[in-house]
């Protein structure tokens, strides 16, 4: 671990068992979580102890996979030491012609059409493609957390959104959506390396960039942000590449 930091659940708040489910990630695998009392009043303090013993944040519930035969999703965060590889020092110089604004998690009808576009580009199959303004605002915020819109755009053009949640010590890479034409930007990785250029003149400590899949192509992208932290075993552990498999340390 970067920094000694307490992982322990918050005394008296419950936690319920969801039932099996295909799980979207792994074709063969089942996937089940632990879910916070979804009728206890949760609140920022709460989400900060439960971001440290590697739970995620879905709407107004917060979670984290507990399946019976897997344990393929490993939650993973990026601490301020983080050091750009070739590919993202290249990615952060080709976006520099980009305008960033941090604005209120609130409805705004360009970026739920942005959004839209890119599920319907890039997850046609997902089950979200047809999502209404409702459920877009209850999958991306919450009443309870400090969430922010992050906006890119070319001149007036809006590129990409990510959603980003504000902890203590920490942001929260919630969910990160652009133009599926802009490929050549790589704007998914470039939305990171903003927010980890953020962490740090937040003086905060790491970028929490939810689970880490290694056998998932959608999830593999992750791997690319050294060094990171790996919950793995009641723990943060420093974790590293080994023929392109992370191993905790």
């Amino acid at each position: 671990m970067s920094r000694q930091e307490s992982c322990d659940l918050p005394d008296g708040l419950l936690f319920y068992a969801t039932q099996p489910r295909p799980c979207s990630y792994l074709d063969t695998e089942q996937a089940a979580s632990i879910i916070a009392d979804p009728t206890a009043i949760l609140n920022s303090s709460i989400y900060n102890q439960l971001a440290a013993a590697g739970f995620r944040r879905s709407g107004k519930d917060i979670y984290r996979p507990t399946c019976l035969h897997c344990s393929a999703c490993i939650p993973l965060r990026i601490p301020t030491n983080f050091s750009s590889n070739r590919n993202q020092k290249r990615t952060w110089k080709r976006n520099q012609d980009l305008t960033c604004k941090i604005l209120p998690a609130t409805f705004n009808a360009e970026h739920y059409d942005l959004f839209k576009y890119y599920l319907q580009s890039r997850h046609p199959e997902g089950g979200m493609a047809d999502t209404d303004q409702e459920q877009y605002l209850e999958f991306l915020t919450s009443y309870w957390s400090k969430t922010r819109f992050i906006e890119f755009r070319d001149n007036k053009k809006l590129l990409a959104v990510a959603v980003t949640d504000y902890l203590d010590s920490a942001l929260s890479s919630v969910y990160t959506f652009f133009d599926p034409e802009q490929s050549r930007r790589s704007l998914g990785t470039y939305s990171i390396l903003y927010q980890l250029e953020l962490v740090k003149q937040l003086d905060m400590n790491w970028l929490y960039l939810g689970y880490w899949i290694e056998a998932c192509p959608t999830m593999r992208y992750k791997a690319d942000f050294q060094p990171c932290e790996g919950f793995i075993d009641g723990r943060w552990q420093i974790m590293d590449r080994t023929d392109q498999n992370f191993t905790g340390k």
